[in-house]
């Protein structure tokens, strides 16, 4: 009753705060309107002008970098493997990253089949090489895999692995399509002569990172390494939350401490990121940002929903661009914006 009950408070004030956030954009485009994706694609070219007409000395990051900076919080790190065992119990701590999946795999499948074009009836992914980077227990490995895809999951904690490994393991269609280590990112794209972790250099179509980002010790090396291990024109898909006071409200105090939905003490405020803050550590590392969508969980029913707004959780594609990045990084970003 009582979560029912405040799930329909919060979310009242959700959409006075949305329809107010609303209003201001519209009344800065005009009579223009305000479309995420088509703002993005007009950034993406802007960048790419921009990129291809200077003639700089000092690339932003050097194609040969050596990856000295961990992505691996060792905090998040015991939390997540005191949850290692209950990824898939649909009711549990995890419940509401089995409710994204309504949203995040048709947001991946749907501009990946923009990209590549392919037509393959009942799989269409077949034929792509997807990277899912903190997979867990394989909550959306899997599904991708399910859509014709051959994927790679890897997440830090060896007891997630186990566990993903185990679940997939009861489905034989999956054997061929997904599979799984025990890494983190910078290890998987480490600079080495030869080995194993060296022939996945440029090797995916794809990489995943589902609310990961707001769990990283270094975000840099984390984009700097997503590029490393994507082909060129290969694609980047990130769900993370928003760094606003409304997800603090929201994610924190209610999810965590009144409802209960995550356990308490699974996010860190400090750690979530803005929209527009994130294309910027993308675009310094040789990314052009596509579309952003906002996200709606709705605790009263459990359910996802898309919604205009991103003041909450949100979902981000972003391409490799094919040439190196040759823009300063400390170049002011303003120009062409398409954040308000």
């Amino acid at each position: 009753m009582f979560p029912n009950k405040f799930g329909r408070i919060m979310l009242g004030l959700y959409s006075r705060r949305s329809a107010s956030v609303c209003g201001v954009v519209q009344s800065t485009v005009g009579q223009s309107g305000f479309c995420w994706t088509s703002m993005c694609k007009h950034r993406s070219q802007w960048l790419q002008r921009r990129c291809a007409g200077e003639q700089t000395q000092r690339h932003c990051r050097s194609s040969t970098r050596l990856v000295h900076q961990s992505t691996v919080d060792p905090e998040e790190l015991k939390r997540f493997q005191s949850l290692a065992s209950k990824w898939w119990d649909e009711d549990g701590e995890f419940k509401a990253l089995h409710a994204m999946n309504d949203l995040r795999v048709p947001f991946i499948r749907d501009n990946l089949l923009n990209v590549h074009k392919a037509n393959h009836p009942g799989r269409p992914l077949a034929g792509l090489r997807l990277l899912d980077v903190g997979c867990g227990g394989g909550l959306l490995t899997e599904p991708l895999g399910r859509l014709g895809a051959s994927v790679l999951g890897i997440d830090p904690v060896e007891d997630s692995i186990g566990t993903a490994q185990l679940h997939s393991s009861y489905d034989p269609d999956l054997s061929e399509r997904v599979s799984y280590r025990a890494c983190a990112l910078e290890e998987l794209c480490a600079d080495g002569a030869g080995g194993e972790t060296a022939r996945e250099a440029g090797s995916f179509d794809a990489v995943v990172a589902s609310e990961v980002v707001e769990h990283l010790a270094d975000l840099e090396t984390f984009a700097f390494c997503c590029r490393q291990v994507l082909k060129p024109g290969g694609s980047l898909f990130i769900t993370t939350i928003n760094k606003t006071n409304l997800s603090y409200v929201l994610a924190i105090v209610v999810a965590e401490q009144l409802l209960s939905i995550v356990p308490s003490g699974t996010h860190d405020w400090e750690k979530f990121i803005s929209p527009v803050d994130l294309e910027r550590h993308l675009e310094s590392n040789g990314f052009s940002v596509q579309s952003v969508q906002g996200m709606l969980y709705n605790p009263a029913s459990g359910a996802w929903s898309v919604t205009n707004s991103t003041a909450i959780n949100y979902a981000l594609h972003a391409v490799k661009v094919a040439e190196d990045p040759q823009c300063d990084p400390q170049q002011d970003h303003s120009e062409g914006s398409h954040y308000t």
